[in-house]
């Protein structure tokens, strides 16, 4: 596999172990700050607000492999927030729905699906 292209990168898939304190624990370590869960790896996500999610901040997930991903859970922080509809839009042309709650509850529920081999992916931004 190649270097990827992003900082702050842990190769496959992880369940989210932990979440608050402006951070995460997954594969027996922990990190602070949001982070994107893909089928590749978790990675980093310099996302801190609901209005940091982009098309561009989401490119991740657009890069990885068509049909890898069927559901993005979107953590938008310690409320639900809605997603913009031009992103729910390209997400839908990728063939990815997406799903926002607050990010305790996408965290806990990408653990589950995961758990189900489903084809998920999580975007969480950190709670303190």
């Amino acid at each position: 596999m190649a270097e990827p292209k992003y900082a702050g990168f842990l190769p496959g898939r992880h369940v989210i172990e932990g979440y608050g304190a402006g951070g995460f624990r997954f594969g027996g370590m922990s990190h602070r700050g949001s982070i994107l869960a893909l089928p590749s790896g978790i990675r980093a996500w310099d996302a801190a607000t609901p209005q940091d999610i982009s098309l561009s901040s989401l490119q991740p997930v657009f890069d990885e492999p068509k049909g890898e991903i069927e559901h993005l859970l979107i953590g938008t922080g310690p409320t639900l927030m809605p997603l913009a509809r031009v992103l729910r839009e390209k997400l839908a042309e990728s063939g990815i729905t997406a799903e926002t709650m607050a990010t305790g509850a996408a965290a806990r529920t990408y653990s589950i699906l995961l758990a189900e081999d489903r084809r998920v992916a999580a975007a969480l931004l950190a709670v303190a």
